[in-house]
């Protein structure tokens, strides 16, 4: 059987368009499962909608180790109003890089995932089972996807209580030092609608303070303002690890980041870099979408408008609801439309082994824990007792901003980075049964 190479295993998986709504992920299903089975893997698909399956692979290994989950998602955002350098769907390779949707975001991570373990398992490396499972929907929400396997099929993850997932393990730079954040916690969805009420009446006569006006006001404090500034352990944890790898005024501007009065100055202060890590000091509110009045002669009595919530480890919807009546000078009712927990604490026990891995792969890079500002499917697994932790190890060119490229326009992987993925994850199925 002919060896798998992870470039063009890559773009193979690229050239399935599943753009997330609808996903259509079925195809891309069919053909990493004709894929495995070919190599005698035992697979199976769940699926809420036949259209939208889900793909379980069971590596076996040689019964020393607990079974660990490692896990991807196949769907994709769309592509829509953004000029692209190459047909995003093309996976074409040019100037070192693989391009396309899902090249980071991410279906570079799967083909890595799929690649390592199937080296792995040739090479009877596997010390516990594997059980790799690539998703549908994570991209809107995991209701077809980890939300619904979690909820229906929890029997399926039995006795795992670790798992490798997005996203974490990729490099970056700061002042001058290579560093590399390992997911160990996540934000918390809490989308919410605010609403906002005034008298209403007949458009041609003059109105003050509104619902319009007040919802005017309140997009500009959204704007111009932030909610107030929490340490949590994980980001306390984070920064003091960044700290200790570099020296002088570095290391005392990012411990001076550990202090509320002066975080977001002190963030503000290291350019893009630090402006990315904001949100991690914050539960944040962002405007999406408004709603309302459906005459043009007529002054809406009501307007609502949505916000995509997203809270810190630890804290509820209240306290968001709670942070947004102190920051806008209006008053309105706010609802919770959807609130997805995540796990209240952190299992730290495979985070150091993880951590080592990543700097034998690169001795010059430090590897560091990350909450991260997004959500992932690791938040349903949760309910089952299962810490994520994201690990898709890349080390990226000097420059090349990870994060500007995922959701964007000509998004792309280096080929160098996929190979370090391959190595840093062969690495770790060799030290896991050993730890």
């Amino acid at each position: 059987m002919e060896n798998i190479d992870v470039v063009e295993l890559l773009q193979k998986l690229i050239r399935f368009d599943t753009t997330n709504p609808p996903g259509n992920e079925a195809d891309a299903v069919a053909w990493v499962r004709g894929l495995l089975q070919e190599r005698g893997l035992q697979t199976e698909v769940l699926a809420r909608d036949p259209e939208r399956p889900n793909l379980l692979v069971r590596f076996p290994g040689r019964g020393q180790a607990p079974p660990l989950l490692v896990y991807g998602h196949l769907d994709v955002v769309t592509t829509e109003g953004q000029p692209w350098s190459v047909p995003p769907f093309s996976g074409e390779v040019k100037d070192g890089f693989v391009w396309g949707r899902g090249a980071l975001d991410m279906k570079g991570a799967d083909a890595m995932f799929i690649t390592a373990l199937l080296e792995a398992h040739a090479a009877g490396e596997l010390a516990g089972d594997v059980l790799l499972v690539l998703l549908s929907d994570e991209e809107a929400g995991g209701d077809y996807g980890a939300g619904w396997l979690a909820d229906e099929h929890p029997e399926r993850f039995a006795g795992i209580r670790h798992a490798l997932g997005e996203f974490g393990g990729f490099s970056l730079e700061i002042a001058g030092r290579r560093f590399y954040p390992i997911m160990v916690a996540e934000k918390q969805i809490c989308w919410l609608e605010l609403t906002f009420s005034g008298p209403g009446g007949h458009g041609s006569l003059i109105h003050r303070g509104g619902a319009m006006a007040r919802l005017g006001q309140a997009l500009v404090a959204l704007d111009k303002k932030l909610t107030p500034v929490h340490v949590t352990p994980v980001v306390e944890r984070m920064f003091r690890e960044i700290a200790a790898g570099l020296g002088g005024a570095a290391r005392a501007a990012v411990l001076s980041a550990l202090k509320p009065a002066l975080t977001d100055r002190v963030l503000s202060s290291l350019g893009e870099g630090g402006r990315a890590f904001q949100p991690l000091f914050h539960n944040t509110a962002n405007a999406t979408i408004v709603s309302g009045g459906d005459k043009v002669n007529v002054v809406p009595a009501e307007v609502r408008l949505q916000v995509d919530g997203r809270l810190l480890p630890g804290f509820k919807p209240e306290d968001l609801i709670g942070e947004l009546k102190t920051l806008i000078p209006v008053p309105f009712e706010a609802r919770v439309v959807r609130h997805d927990p995540g796990p209240e604490e952190v299992d730290w026990s495979l985070y150091p082994l993880l951590k080592e891995v990543l700097e034998q792969a690169d001795p010059e890079g430090k590897a560091v824990p990350l909450l991260l500002s997004g959500v992932t499917d690791g938040r349903y697994f949760a309910r089952l007792g299962i810490q994520t932790y994201g690990f898709t190890p890349m080390k990226l060119p000097s420059g090349f901003a990870f994060t500007s490229y995922i959701h964007a326009a000509d998004e792309r992987i280096p080929v160098e980075a996929l190979h370090f993925g391959v190595d840093a994850l062969r690495r770790f199925f060799r030290a896991y049964g050993k730890a």
